[in-house]
């Protein structure tokens, strides 16, 4: 029996705030006028939010003793890879909003609802990142003071079972994208007849 521990509990977090990421924000969009420059708006709001927490609540830690400066070593490779971390998230929450624009637009040129490609979206990415994050683990192992170490390290057969059937999901989403979008084909519109045409 797996025992639980204090960060399984952290990783469930990570999942529940990552995983309604990309319904948040598509309903927030919509809400500021679902237009251009409403998801930009909306990017600019999950900015300010990245501010509140990732600025001002460590400045807060520092400022009140709960965490101390003399354990912090301010060296150039941990500025720049933390400040590279924040570009990449921030990245990848720019680009979760502008893919959610484009299916929009992409599901409304075809004459489909406007949400029948917004739902494959998160789990294409969710699958995608945890394969990425895999990849790179196997070849890059920085040491202090060195970034620049690659070599291969293969993991257990285990988590290469897990990445194959991590795949394999991405594959049925895919699957199951083509064929919402056959079933939409073949649906008929509905015609409604006025009263003034029907007598006609």
């Amino acid at each position: 029996m797996i025992k639980l521990q204090e960060w399984h509990f952290y990783v469930l977090l990570a999942g529940l705030s990552w995983g309604t990421y990309v319904p948040i924000i598509f309903f927030g969009g919509s809400e500021l006028g679902g237009k251009p420059a409403s998801r930009i708006m909306a990017i600019l709001c999950v900015g300010l939010a990245y501010f509140v927490i990732g600025v001002l609540l460590p400045l807060i830690l520092f400022a009140t003793g709960t965490q101390k400066w003399s354990d912090v070593h301010l060296t150039a490779n941990g500025l720049v890879f933390s400040a590279l971390a924040g570009a990449a998230g921030a990245i990848g929450a720019i680009c979760v909003v502008f893919a959610t624009k484009s299916a929009i637009g992409a599901a409304q040129s075809e004459g489909l609802p406007p949400s029948t490609y917004k739902v494959f979206i998160a789990p294409l990415i969710f699958g995608l990142a945890p394969v990425i994050n895999v990849m790179v683990s196997m070849v890059w192992h920085p040491k202090a003071g060195h970034w620049a170490n690659f070599h291969l390290e293969m993991p257990g057969w285990k988590l290469l079972v897990g990445i194959v059937f991590v795949g394999v999901g991405a594959a049925l989403v895919l699957l199951a994208k083509e064929e919402k979008e056959a079933k939409a084909a073949r649906t008929p519109p509905v015609v409604v007849q006025t009263v003034e045409g029907a007598a006609s």
